[in-house]
């Protein structure tokens, strides 16, 4: 089941919340106050049982697809039956609305939402070229709006941290349906480089890399990310060397090493957000 929920998935996403909380979207409270904080802490572990509800239901729907790209990990993930994956589909469903109504109303709605967008994505929009990449990108990010929304931060820093973001994880999806090409076809599934080929998809790739240029330029040189600049620019250095292995790729593994590139961005660059101000952190304890 742990495999099933992607638990490796869901603690990087709960650390990368209260992360988040602490350096950039609530730094002028006191650490104490936002650690301690039980409002987060339900919207934390809210956000945790609807996204591993969500990978429950896409493996639902995706076991056959599975099979093709992922054939070990099916083997595993089979060791569970369906009705099992579907009862704890609901529980965490539950759990996670019975967690909002701690904090409010308004969070019931955000959650209710979320756990239907999730759903809508599983069922019918991921078959479908461009809607499908979106929504997943969008889905990804959508946890970090709830602490957003909580903490009614509107900084300027936080939008452009989120764009580079998005755009990450929108690089994350396509390449994901390049390695992926063998299933999909085989489950009917209208992809970007099953419509359009790989060559769009590459162009479109490199096209995803030089607009990351945009939020990366704007926090290393109008905005304090303090020692966090060193991940911006690690990261540009890793999507240079994405593109040119980009162009060379054809076989599933070479897609697969992109894959990883980007999953290194995106896992980096959270634990680097503790290193935006180490000192005002411990003056905060």
């Amino acid at each position: 089941m742990f495999s099933v929920v992607r638990g490796y998935n869901i603690l990087v996403i709960v650390i990368a919340q209260y992360l988040a909380s602490i350096y950039i979207l609530a730094h002028d409270k006191p650490l104490r106050e936002v650690v301690l904080d039980i409002n987060l802490f339900m919207l934390v572990l809210a956000s945790a049982s609807t996204i591993a509800a969500g990978y429950i239901i896409n493996n639902f729907y995706d076991s056959e697809k599975d099979l093709i790209n992922r054939p070990e990990k099916s083997k595993l993930d089979k060791l569970v039956s369906q009705n099992t994956k579907l009862s704890f589909y609901f529980v965490l469903n539950f759990f996670a609305v019975v967690l909002a109504s701690y904090v409010s109303f308004r969070a019931v709605i955000f959650f209710s939402i979320y756990i239907f967008g999730i759903w809508f994505y599983s069922h019918k929009l991921k078959k479908l070229p461009f809607i499908g990449n979106l929504t997943s990108a969008i889905l990804t990010i959508t946890p970090f709006f709830a602490i957003f929304i909580y903490y009614k931060n509107f900084e300027t820093v936080i939008f452009v941290h989120a764009m580079f973001l998005f755009l990450i994880i929108s690089m994350r999806e396509l390449t994901k349906d390049l390695e992926n090409i063998k299933g999909d076809l085989a489950q009917d599934y209208h992809t970007i480089p099953i419509v359009y080929g790989e060559k769009v998809s590459k162009v479109m790739l490199t096209t995803l890399i030089l607009l990351t240029l945009i939020p990366t330029y704007l926090l290393l040189y109008f905005f304090d990310v303090g020692r966090m600049n060193y991940f911006f620019y690690l990261s540009t250095l890793l999507l240079a060397v994405f593109v040119v292995l980009l162009w060379k790729s054809k076989t599933k593994t070479h897609y697969l090493i992109l894959h990883n590139i980007l999953k290194l961005i995106i896992v980096a660059g959270v634990f680097s957000i503790a290193l935006i101000d180490i000192s005002v952190v411990l003056n905060r304890i």
